[in-house]
């Protein structure tokens, strides 16, 4: 009736603002538009790389707030010397230090670890590129994340925005691993493919190329406590190699 308020229509009303407020939060601003470009500089990116020859693995999306770190541990019922087998990644002079993590850490698989370090080096670039600190927050150290944090606010603060797309990791080799205490630490050099760019305020880039594969050597380390019933590695460490 005229003058008065169907109580209904505003329940369902806000339950459709609740909705879409929800919906923005965990999918973000990005418009289809910008998600079909971006699905198809991936696309063009990896027949590039295919054409070339080039070996790139591609590994699967994650929900951007989701994370899961199953593929680092799967408590294989292998001996120390047999979990130290990899076909995803080499050993470069870390024999020593992963068979001491294998014969403290039952759960401690060098091929499963090598698997989980690659998702989890893409999920950490996107994140950090796309400014999602949940995501974040549960990859990294304390030290680490606070560090990302504030150059992602340092970025926000002068209004620029990453576009980026993974390509893939061409290479991953485990350079070095280490025991101390019940401290274990695995560093792996990441050589990996990605298209990005940086834009200012108007959207204009200022950095980068939105058109073009670029090559990143990274070398980061993971760290846990084998200890603790946490099963989780969290990234400690960063170094851009030059």
């Amino acid at each position: 009736m005229s003058g008065n308020i169907d109580i209904l229509t505003l329940v369902a009303l806000i339950v459709t603002v609740f909705v879409v407020i929800k919906l923005r939060s965990a999918l973000g601003n990005r418009s289809p538009d910008e998600d079909q470009a971006r699905y198809e500089r991936q696309s063009r990116a990896r027949e590039q790389a295919a054409a070339a020859g080039e070996k790139v693995v591609t590994l699967p999306r994650h929900d951007r707030d989701h994370v899961d770190q199953s593929g680092f541990n799967e408590a294989p019922q292998k001996s120390a010397e047999e979990r130290l087998e990899l076909r995803s990644a080499d050993i470069v002079g870390a024999r020593d230090g992963l068979l001491k993590i294998a014969e403290r850490d039952p759960s401690f698989d060098a091929e499963h670890f090598a698997r989980g370090a690659r998702q989890a080096y893409e999920m950490i670039v996107t994140a950090f590129a796309e400014g999602n600190r949940n995501m974040l927050r549960d990859l990294l150290s304390p030290e680490v994340f606070e560090g990302f944090v504030a150059a992602i606010e340092e970025r926000e603060g002068r209004g620029e925005k990453i576009d980026q797309s993974f390509v893939g990791i061409h290479k991953c080799d485990i350079v070095d691993a280490e025991l101390s205490g019940s401290e274990a630490s695995v560093t792996l050099k990441f050589l990996s493919q990605l298209i990005t760019a940086t834009m200012d305020r108007a959207g204009s880039v200022i950095a980068g190329d939105p058109q073009k594969i670029h090559e990143v050597t990274d070398i980061w380390t993971f760290a846990r406590d084998i200890s603790s019933p946490d099963p989780n590695w969290r990234l400690v460490a960063t170094q851009a190699s030059q």
